[in-house]
C-alpha cells in the first residue's frame, strides 16, 4: 500500500505529474459489485453492451446480474464459494462475474483455450465447485469431463443462441448444429435461463472489501509456476477508480470501448469491463481477435477507447488495406500486457491519428500500476509514471531491501491499494513476492530523473552471455527498427562457449527478405557485439498467447524439444 501520508513532492515523478490528476486523490473502498449498482443508477437507460449487434442497456444488464446473484445463492454460493468462468467475451461473462460477486462468492477466471490437464489442475487448486460455460461443444466438452475427473460438482450452461440478435438467434442452432453440445438433463447441469428465472432479489451479503477475495486470477507470478493471485474487492475496485482518474477527458455516458482482449485476462477485466462501468461506457464485445473483422468494427461501431496488446496494434498497422478504413473515432489507446516497441507506437499513431500510450501492471496489481499520461510528457519506451496512490520503487538486484538511485537498474517494485492480498494457498511465495511490503515484480528496470520507469526485461528472461547481461527487450527494440521486420522475439539459447547466446525469431513484413548477415550489419551501430543475434530464424507466424502476446516461452519449449530430439538421436 502507498503511504496515505506520503507527500508527492518526495517522489521523482513529482515534477512530471499531470496537473489535472491528483496523486493524493481519495481512492474509495467498496464491494466490487458496487461498480455495477452505481452504473445502473447513473446510466440505466444508456447502452452497456453491444454483442454482435445485439445491445443491452445498463438497466437490463443490472437486472440480469441481480437474477444471476439470486440464482447462484439458490445453488449454495456464498462467502468462500469459488465459481469458475470458462467463457469467451459475451454478455454472460459480465453478468455472471458480477452475479457471483453479489452472491458473496469468488470468481475464478479460466482460459477457454486451456488444455484439459491445465483446467483440471486449476479447478483442484482453486477449490472451484461450479463452472459457467457456453453450450458450444469446443467449450462444454472440456468442462463436462471435469465432473468425473475433479472436484467440480455443477455446470451452469448458457446458450449461445440466446445472446444473438434476430435472425441469428434461431439460425444458429440450425446452421451450427455440429458445434452445439448436447447437454444432459440431470442435477449436475443448470441452464443459465433457469439460473436467472427468479425475481432478482439476492440476499444481502456482508463484504469486507479489504479482506474478502473477489477474484482468483491465475498467473505465472514472479516464479513462473501458475498460482492464484488473491485480488480483494478493494484491490480491483481501487484499480478501476485509479484508471478512471487517468482518463482525464473521458465523457461519462458517451464513450464506447472496443473489447477485443479476453475478459478472463486481468488487463481486460479492469480496462475493458470494470473501467467502462465507472465511465458509463458501452462495451463492444468481440469473442476473438480477427484482424479484418476488428478493422471493420472500428469503422462501423466507432469506438473511442481501444485497450490492446502490442501484437494487435502491430497487426493493424501492417494491414495491407489500412488506408482504406476510417479509424478516426478512436481517441485513446492503452497498450499493456507486453512491451510496446517504439516503432509500433509511432506507426500506429501516424496511421490512425489516435494517441497510443504504454502502461504497465501485473495480475498481482489488479493490474494497472503505471501509465504514460494522456496529455503531457509521453516518453516512448517508458511505462510512464505511477497511477494515483501508487508508488514505484527500484530495488537492488543484489539486496532487495536497498533502493537504487535514478538511472541505476534494479527490480521494479509496487506499493498501492491495487496490490494483491497474496497467493492462494502459497504463504511462502506470498512472503517472497511481498517482501518489505512491496510487490516484487521480477522485472528489471530503472527510473529516470523525471520519475519515468523503463522496463529492461524480466529477471528470468535475462540472457547471460559469457558473464554479460543481455536484455531481450533492448535487442528487440533495435531489430524492430529494420523495415523488413513485422514481429520479433529474442531469447537466449545454449552456447558451448558463452553459456548462452542470442537468437532472434522474426516474422517478416510482406514482400521483404532478411539474412542473419544483413541483420547483423544493420545492428552494428545500434547494439554491442555481444547483443547482436548469432542466430536468426524466420517464421511465417510467431506463437502467441490467448491475449495476443508474443510467446517467448513457447519458442524456448520448441528449442528444448529440438535439442532433446538431437540428443536422443545421438544416444
Amino acid at each position: 500500500m502507498a503511504d496515505p501520508a506520503a507527500n508527492l513532492a518526495e517522489f521523482p515523478w513529482a515534477r512530471s505529474y499531470p496537473t489535472d490528476i491528483d496523486w493524493h486523490a481519495d481512492i474509495p473502498t467498496a464491494p466490487l459489485h458496487r461498480l455495477m449498482d452505481d452504473a445502473v443508477a447513473r446510466f440505466g437507460d444508456r447502452p452497456c453492451i453491444d454483442f454482435m449487434d445485439k445491445r443491452y442497456t445498463y438497466a437490463q444488464i443490472g437486472a440480469l446480474v441481480d437474477k444471476a446473484a439470486r440464482g447462484f445463492q439458490d445453488m449454495g454460493v456464498g462467502k468462500g464459494s469459488k465459481v469458475g468462468l470458462f467463457l469467451p467475451n459475451t454478455p454472460y461473462f459480465v453478468i455472471c462475474y458480477y452475479g457471483v460477486l453479489k452472491a458473496g462468492g469468488t470468481v475464478v477466471n479460466f482460459n477457454p483455450l486451456y488444455a484439459e490437464r491445465e483446467i483440471a489442475k486449476q479447478i483442484e487448486d482453486s477449490d472451484t465447485d461450479i463452472m459457467v460455460t457456453l453450450d458450444l461443444a469446443v467449450l462444454y466438452g472440456k468442462i463436462a469431463k471435469m465432473l468425473s475427473q475433479t472436484r467440480l460438482k455443477r455446470i451452469v450452461v448458457a446458450r449461445m443462441a440466446d445472446i444473438l440478435p434476430f435472425p441469428k438467434n434461431w439460425l444458429f442452432p440450425i446452421v451450427k448444429r455440429k458445434d452445439v453440445a448436447r447437454i444432459p438433463s440431470d442435477d449436475r447441469h443448470l441452464a443459465f435461463s433457469r439460473l436467472v428465472a427468479n425475481a432478482g432479489r439476492p440476499a444481502p451479503v456482508e463484504i469486507d472489501p479489504d479482506e474478502d477475495v473477489a477474484v482468483l486470477q491465475y498467473t505465472g507470478g514472479t516464479t513462473g509456476v501458475p498460482k492464484g493471485a488473491m485480488l480483494t474487492h478493494a484491490n480491483i475496485y481501487a484499480n478501476a477508480i485509479q484508471s478512471r482518474l487517468w482518463c482525464t477527458d473521458a465523457r461519462p455516458g458517451h464513450e464506447r470501448m472496443l473489447g477485443v482482449l479476453p475478459l478472463f485476462h486481468v488487463f481486460a477485466m479492469t480496462g475493458v469491463m470494470n473501467l467502462p462501468l465507472v465511465l458509463g461506457a458501452e462495451m463492444v464485445l468481440v469473442p476473438r481477435f480477427e484482424l479484418d473483422n476488428v478493422i471493420r468494427l472500428i469503422q462501423s461501431k466507432k469506438p473511442t477507447l481501444f485497450p490492446a496488446v502490442p501484437t494487435i496494434y502491430t497487426a493493424i498497422v501492417n494491414h495491407k488495406d489500412i488506408g482504406s478504413y476510417d479509424l478516426s473515432s478512436i481517441r485513446f489507446c492503452l497498450s499493456g500486457g507486453a512491451p510496446l516497441p517504439v516503432e509500433v507506437k509511432h506507426a500506429f499513431e501516424t496511421k490512425t491519428g489516435c494517441k497510443l500510450v504504454e502502461g504497465y501492471g501485473l495480475s498481482e496489481s489488479s493490474p494497472v500500476a503505471t501509465a504514460n499520461p494522456m496529455y503531457g510528457v509521453n516518453k516512448a519506451g517508458s511505462i510512464g509514471i505511477p497511477l494515483p496512490g501508487t508508488v514505484i520503487e527500484i530495488v537492488s538486484l543484489d539486496d532487495r531491501s536497498r533502493l537504487v538511485p535514478p538511472g541505476e537498474k534494479g527490480e521494479v517494485c509496487i506499493r498501492g491499494p491495487q496490490v494483491m492480498k497474496g497467493y492462494w494457498k502459497r504463504p511462502g511465495e506470498t512472503a517472497e513476492a511481498l517482501a518489505d511490503g512491496r510487490l516484487h515484480t521480477g522485472d528489471v528496470g530503472y527510473m529516470d530523473e523525471d520519475g519515468y520507469t523503463f522496463i529492461v526485461d524480466r529477471i528470468k528472461d535475462m540472457i547471460l552471455c559469457g558473464g554479460y547481461n543481455v536484455y531481450p527487450r533492448n535487442v528487440e527494440e533495435a531489430i524492430y527498427l529494420h523495415p523488413a521486420v513485422a514481429e520479433c522475439v529474442v531469447a537466449g539459447v545454449p552456447d558451448p562457449y558463452r553459456g548462452q547466446t542470442v537468437k532472434a525469431y522474426v516474422k517478416l513484413a510482406e514482400g521483404h527478405g532478411l539474412t542473419r548477415e544483413d541483420l547483423a550489419e544493420f545492428l552494428r551501430d545500434k547494439l554491442s557485439p555481444i547483443e547482436i543475434p548469432k542466430h536468426l530464424e524466420l517464421r511465417d507466424e510467431l506463437p502467441k498467447t490467448m491475449i495476443g502476446k508474443l510467446s517467448r516461452k513457447a519458442l524456448l519449449e520448441e528449442e528444448e524439444a529440438r535439442r532433446s530430439g538431437r540428443q536422443s538421436t545421438q544416444d
